[in-house]
């Protein structure tokens, strides 16, 4: 079938070349780093003062190197840590040892989906929708205003907003909290006034990448859209007489969404690694903030866990999107 050999296996196979490629990586890059965890986790048994026999030393060591995963050379480890992943295992975490590295990525997932899923859909639909309008409009002096307004906030990096944020609503003006995802000593019993505590909480993080994802959506909309209204289809529509509100919404939106729904797939993806900065800023108990805990730590297979998992939901979104993008894309066939 052509489908099958010329569109649909080539997909496959770079899909599994990139998980292959970003698991070695993601294997390589904590090995280089100074801290053995191993070492730090006896440092701190020896800390609390507890005497241990030199050969009980020996027998805890090994067993955390097993635990770990770093027992052996470095290409045992290497095929051990295949064999873990496969069976959906990344092993225990090393600074809240014995907690497996997945129970707390279950913890933490859901704050960060919630948190980013809603930015991020919210922030493409606004900015390609003002993106497309202020580009057709473009002589408007509202539209030039939002062109000033988006040009200013995008070089801005999302967590200097972040601060800002932070600073005036809730230390100048303390309207929404500091820190954390819901109010310290709250009973965690689904209920509307345990919603609007994490809505609160949320608040301030979500609006900061909202703002910052508005503007370079809007941006990248506009410049799409600006390039179109010179095509001779679109000119063609305006000397028909054709209503400006079909042209822009079937001819120049259409036509623009195509790269920026490939652009949605990407950035859905980069939601398993989680806002880092944000979080940290705002102590958002997500899975930014427990990847920085785990680089400070060196918590090995934390990070492992954390960034294979953000590996993985990059290339499938974007497979996924390889496999519709013809239909939503007539020019392209599975030929």
């Amino acid at each position: 079938m052509p489908f099958l050999k010329r569109y649909l296996l080539p997909r496959i196979v770079q899909y599994l070349v990139v998980i292959f490629i970003g698991g070695t990586l993601v294997f390589i890059i904590p090995r280089l780093m100074p801290v053995d965890p191993v070492q730090q986790t006896l440092q701190r048994i020896t800390i609390q003062g507890a005497f241990l026999d030199p050969r009980a030393i020996e027998q805890i060591r090994e067993t955390l190197l097993e635990l770990y995963g770093l027992k052996g050379s470095l290409m045992e480890q290497y095929f051990a840590l295949w064999h873990r992943l496969l069976r959906g295992d990344f092993g225990p975490s090393y600074v809240q040892f014995p907690t497996p590295v997945m129970t707390l990525i279950k913890i933490s997932l859901p704050w960060t989906v919630g948190l980013l899923v809603t930015t991020t859909v919210l922030s493409w639909t606004v900015g390609n929708i003002l993106g497309g309008i202020a580009a057709y409009y473009s002589h408007r002096r509202w539209a030039q205003l939002m062109e000033n307004v988006a040009m200013v906030i995008r070089p801005i990096p999302y967590y200097i907003i972040a601060l800002a944020l932070l600073l005036l609503l809730a230390y100048a003006v303390p309207i929404f909290p500091v820190t954390g995802g819901f109010s310290i000593g709250r009973s965690f019993v689904l209920s509307w006034g345990l919603v609007l505590d994490i809505l609160k909480h949320a608040f301030l993080p979500a609006l900061s990448l909202a703002i910052v994802g508005t503007a370079t959506w809007f941006m990248t909309m506009r410049l799409l859209v600006s390039n179109l209204l010179a095509e001779d289809y679109i000119v063609y529509a305006q000397i028909a007489g054709v209503q400006d509100g079909e042209i822009l919404y079937n001819y120049a939106i259409r036509n623009a969404m195509l790269p920026q729904v490939t652009g949605l797939t990407l950035s859905l993806g980069q939601i398993f690694g989680g806002a880092l900065i944000t979080e940290t800023v705002f102590s958002y108990p997500g899975l930014g903030t427990l990847l920085y805990s785990s680089i400070n730590s060196g918590d090995y297979n934390l990070m492992m866990g954390i960034t294979l998992l953000s590996v993985v939901a990059i290339a499938t979104g974007v497979l996924i999107m390889d496999l519709i993008y013809p239909f939503l894309d007539p020019r392209i066939r599975y030929e």
